[in-house]
């Protein structure tokens, strides 16, 4: 009776392994939106609103341009006498007098100001690729860690449900008094705590999900079933592309550096702007009276300019030099922030590699086919069912060490392209 019991209890298991999976994909089917990393890329290239909104920054600093090239208006000015005592020329509205004046820059203020908005521009094109960067890096970050943690989950929800109606059977015949109840106990004990596992990796994959069909501007009912090829397995060796080349590639390729370096010569023309400012700027003008009190059709020129007698701009000049210290102590900064960057990126990709190297690519496969072997000893009842599902905690806790450290390793070499501003790693 006993081993007819077992074998009810062993189809039971297989039965909800293979439910439970089954299960699981009809649930999502309908909403379920497969992608492959590249797809995903696309689609958040053509529709992240934060690059859309950031794109109209490089238009609006393209139209200060426009705004630095125009010359000032001239001024015009017209006078129509209304009334007057002592007439000798005829009525007071035929009194008439013209003016226009224009105004011109000098010491070069106007190519001055062209050259600050056309760094303008170029610090808003370094502002829009950093937020590109920053949002890819994100975005292939949060696709690896849905793609691992959905494979954890699996074996989460094969335990779970093999557990859930083994603990329902065990139930009743520990009523019947065939079993002890310490064994029923060890069962829902290890369920609950599996139950409370499973949970939370569930929020992390949702909270991933989230953030990735935000990225990608998918509906927040879909469900984003990562694919990814066969050739998983990491081709690129951090240990085969030198430290140097890497720190070189951050230097050149990184938009925030570019960014910091283009404040300093923004910074550095602002105080030539500011210096040519102290330089009065004049005014030519040409008025016409018609009854003038000189003579009749009187026609004049004149020019008009401040005299620099007290204000030379020395306020803004001062500013302007500050501004230049500071912005070289920012770059300073940033570069030293980018090398630290790439050596600690760098160190944590190959102690990763390291550790991956040592593991026997034929690992999971010798370790899938062992549960298997133990789940027909069980069978057989060579084993008993505590020790079956210590075998088994031992397969769910192996599996998930191999999915974090294959995460971890993918994810290192992202925060490497990260850092370098250069895609050198898992180009699928």
């Amino acid at each position: 009776m006993h081993i007819k019991f077992v074998r009810v209890l062993l189809l039971l298991q297989i039965g909800v392994i293979t439910f439970g999976i089954t299960a699981r994909a009809q649930d999502q089917v309908n909403d379920t939106l497969k992608l492959t990393v590249k797809q995903a890329e696309n689609q958040f290239l053509k529709n992240n609103l934060q690059l859309i909104a950031q794109r109209y920054n490089i238009d609006n600093a393209s139209a200060a341009i426009i705004t630095a090239r125009l010359f000032p208006n001239p001024d015009f000015s017209f006078n129509n006498g209304i009334s007057a005592t002592n007439v000798t020329q005829g009525p007071a509205y035929k009194e008439q007098s013209f003016s226009i004046s224009q105004l011109f820059t000098t010491a070069g203020k106007r190519n001055k100001s062209i050259q600050l908005a056309k760094i303008g521009v170029e610090q808003a094109k370094y502002q829009f690729f950093d937020l590109l960067r920053t949002l890819k890096f994100t975005l292939r970050s949060d696709f690896y860690t849905i793609y691992f943690q959905e494979q954890s989950a699996k074996v989460y929800n094969e335990e779970i449900g093999s557990l859930s109606k083994t603990l329902t059977v065990f139930k009743e015949q520990y009523a019947k008094g065939n079993i002890a109840e310490k064994e029923v106990l060890r069962i829902q004990s290890q369920l609950y705590s599996l139950q409370t596992e499973y949970n939370s990796l569930l929020i992390g994959i949702d909270t991933s999900q989230s953030e990735l069909k935000l990225l990608i501007k998918a509906p927040s009912s879909t469900y984003i079933e990562p694919v990814i090829g066969t050739d998983l397995d990491i081709k690129q060796m951090v240990s085969g592309v030198p430290y140097q080349q890497l720190l070189d590639s951050a230097y050149t390729n990184r938009y925030d550096l570019k960014y910091t370096k283009a404040t300093v010569a923004y910074n550095d023309i602002n105080l030539r702007l500011q210096k040519a400012t102290a330089i009065p700027d004049f005014s030519l003008s040409l008025n016409y009276d018609k009854l003038g009190s000189y003579s009749n059709n009187f026609l004049g020129a004149g020019i008009a300019f401040s005299l620099p007698f007290f204000s030379r701009n020395q306020g803004s000049i001062k500013q302007a030099r500050i501004a230049i210290d500071q912005s070289q102590v920012q770059l300073q900064s940033q570069q030293n922030q980018v090398e630290s960057d790439v050596a600690t990126n760098y160190k944590g990709a190959l102690r990763l590699e390291k550790l991956y190297a040592s593991f026997d690519p034929k690992f999971k496969e010798d370790f899938n086919h062992l549960i298997q072997e133990v789940f027909k000893n069980y069978q057989k009842r060579n084993i008993s069912m505590l020790e079956f599902l210590d075998f088994y905690d031992s397969y769910k806790t192996n599996t998930l060490q191999l999915n974090n450290l294959l995460l971890n390793r993918i994810t290192s070499l992202e925060q490497l392209n990260y850092v370098t501003g250069t895609p050198f790693f898992n180009q699928q």
